[in-house]
């Protein structure tokens, strides 16, 4: 492969970032306001998104800081929710070029998002090429940090009043992002119902801190869920 198709690659795969940009900057703004409104400062709130880049652990991440859970809680919570990385990184693995090294294989893993993830399936090419991934993941992530960016700056110059507001766009965002996939799912309504009905019991027995709730309720609502939906949906 020559450098001209390398370079091809490369802009086809920011081309084929755009839409997820296009749906990326609203929710980092979002991110970057919230996080704004309930007292984080700037350079954490960026460094979220320059290391972690990961939109629902982020906002887990400033709901659990806001609580008071503590740091290893937030790992832990963090860790779980992004376990399906494992599974998509593997996959990708299989299907990019064999002549990407491991330090490239390492590189584009950081990349993986579910949107980017998406787009990198369904390419209709059998080998994936490196620098397409490259690309594709670069752009996607310059356009989460810089709504990051945007949302910070936009909630320097926002009113006290709609400042301490937007604690509830917090648990509006997940209850929208929540709605669709019950209605869609049975599956779906009974692990969302079991996750609070145990998150909840686990707080009035007060079974550790608040990110534990959270831990039992993800593990074990999942693991019921794995258990007695997987098979009634496959048949």
């Amino acid at each position: 492969m020559n450098q001209v198709s390398e370079k091809e690659n490369f802009f086809q795969g920011v081309k084929a970032a755009m839409p997820i940009a296009v749906g990326y900057i609203p929710i980092a703004i979002a991110f970057g306001l919230l996080s704004k409104s309930v007292g984080i400062p700037s350079y954490v709130s960026f460094s979220m998104s320059l290391l972690i880049y990961a939109g629902a652990s982020q906002f887990i991440g400033i709901n659990l800081i806001v609580l008071g859970a503590s740091w290893w809680e937030i790992v832990v919570t963090t860790f779980i929710l992004n376990l399906r990385h494992f599974l998509m990184t593997a996959t990708l693995s299989q299907k990019l070029e064999k002549r990407a090294s491991r330090k490239w294989r390492m590189l584009l893993s950081f990349g993986i998002t579910d949107e980017t993830f998406s787009v990198s399936s369904f390419q209709s090419q059998e080998i994936l090429p490196r620098y397409f991934s490259l690309g594709l993941n670069t752009m996607a992530f310059v356009a989460w940090n810089v709504g990051t960016w945007l949302g910070l700056f936009c909630a320097s110059g926002l009113p006290d009043t709609v400042k301490s507001s937007m604690g509830i766009a917090l648990y509006v965002m997940f209850i929208g992002l929540l709605i669709p996939q019950v209605k869609k799912s049975k599956s779906a309504l009974v692990v969302s119902i079991l996750a609070i009905i145990i998150n909840s019991l686990s707080s009035w027995l007060s079974l550790g801190g608040t990110g534990w709730g959270i831990i039992i309720a993800t593990i074990f609502s999942a693991a019921i869920g794995a258990k007695f939906f997987t098979r009634e949906e496959s048949e």
